[in-house]
């Protein structure tokens, strides 16, 4: 590697739930360590590697206080929960009082959970359900807002957000009983029992709905309930701009991650096709990035589809995603940047495990590699959760990660 004369951008790959545990089909490897990924081995290769602690153990594993941490956020200080971050996506405004959360369309079975996403329900008729549910409760003290997918956005004007709350992807086969929201303070209890109502009155107007039954008698799972969960108010949140002095961008199908961008100062870059699954536009993704590197000095690139494949405990999925990422994407990457590579830093990293195994985010550090082209490599050779033990970056914490590609730290 060559020392850059000109000033270096950065380009971070993170493949969301990526990471995993031994798992006995795979002969106790994990599927990063099964998985044939030639690209990312060659960035663990070229570049310096080692583990990232994204979410520590007092905190919940999700995708927003993991990617919070990983742009050097202190999520204890700035989290909100998801609801504010996909409304700053859906460019819904929030009033200082108004409490924001995200709210699944879910499948219910005999009482109990059976899928988070309606069995990965279309935008087009999550649309259709979402709108009708706010005309039917146009007389309740809330606003739904449609998202992608599954995915959409309440707001309460005047709730209280100290609410605790069950993530359904978290909850899967679990009874609904045992699940419903439940006030964390006395001043909360009558905004739980609003969320509770929410939830009967959904499953009353869907149960029946046109859409529904025509899924279900296309062996489709219906969606048959709204799930309310992360309640937050605004936050305040410094720019990477005001922070780092860095013009970013973000590229995701995903509305929190695209939140987290906008309160973050960086721009959001749309890219045809990207669907936040397995069928998502991994050359739409590269190429978008390619181009933003010329108006940009850090691109953040995200993919979903591993995180969906864990919930989905569908191991060949992951693996397919994990390598659809890597020769797609990561490859595509690589080849497109060309001389550029070496004016460059390039990261890839998960946010968080979700093991096929639970289906949940878990707790656990994470692999990551840095190719920086001002430092010499370290001697680990492959990209996944074991290999990278053995790198010089050691165990990354906070803002330590941020910190070597943006701030360009040892």
């Amino acid at each position: 590697m060559t020392e850059s004369t000109k000033p270096l951008k950065t380009l971070i790959l993170l493949g969301d739930g990526m990471a995993d545990f031994p798992i006995p089909e795979l002969g106790g490897k994990t599927p990063l360590m099964a998985a044939h990924t030639p690209a990312m081995d060659r960035l663990a290769r070229e570049g310096r590697t080692g583990l990232f602690l994204t979410v520590e153990d007092d905190l919940p594993p999700g995708s927003e206080i993991a990617n919070l941490t990983v742009l050097g956020y202190d999520p204890r200080a700035v989290y909100q929960g998801r609801g504010v971050l996909e409304a700053a996506s859906l460019g819904v405004t929030l009033a200082p009082d108004d409490v924001a959360m995200r709210v699944n369309l879910i499948c219910i079975e005999n009482g109990r959970i059976k899928s988070h996403s309606a069995g990965h329900i279309s935008s087009e008729e999550a649309h259709a359900l979402i709108q009708e549910l706010q005309t039917h409760l146009a007389n309740w003290p809330l606003r739904l807002t449609p998202g992608l997918s599954y995915r959409h956005l309440l707001v309460v004007p005047g709730a209280d957000p100290r609410l605790a709350c069950a993530p359904p992807h978290d909850h899967v086969g679990e009874a609904v009983a045992d699940l419903l929201v439940k006030p964390l303070a006395p001043e909360a209890a009558a905004t739980a029992d609003l969320l509770n109502r929410l939830i009967a009155a959904s499953q009353e107007f869907l149960a029946a709905h046109p859409l529904n039954v025509a899924r279900s008698a296309a062996g489709e799972q219906p969606a048959n309930a709204l799930w309310p969960w992360s309640p937050g108010r605004r936050p305040r949140m410094a720019t990477f701009q005001e922070r780092f002095g860095v013009r970013g961008a973000v590229i995701t199908a995903v509305d929190l991650i695209k939140g987290l961008g906008i309160y973050a100062g960086m721009d959001v870059l749309p890219v045809e096709g990207a669907t936040g699954l397995y069928d998502t536009n991994y050359e739409g993704k590269a190429d978008a990035a390619l181009a933003a590197l010329d108006a940009y000095d850090l691109v953040y690139v995200h993919v979903e589809a591993p995180d969906e494949a864990g919930h989905a405990r569908d191991l060949a999925l992951k693996l397919r995603c994990i390598e659809d990422l890597d020769r797609r994407l990561m490859q595509r990457l690589l080849d497109g940047l060309g001389p550029r590579l070496e004016e460059t830093i390039v990261a890839v990293l998960p946010d968080h495990p979700t093991p096929v195994a639970t289906g949940s985010h878990v707790h656990g550090a994470v692999p990551v590699a840095i190719r920086d082209p001002r430092y010499a490599p370290d001697a680990v050779l492959r990209y996944d959760e074991e290999s990278v033990k053995a790198g010089a970056l050691g165990l990354l914490r906070g803002a330590d990660f941020i910190e070597r590609v943006v701030m360009r730290r040892r």
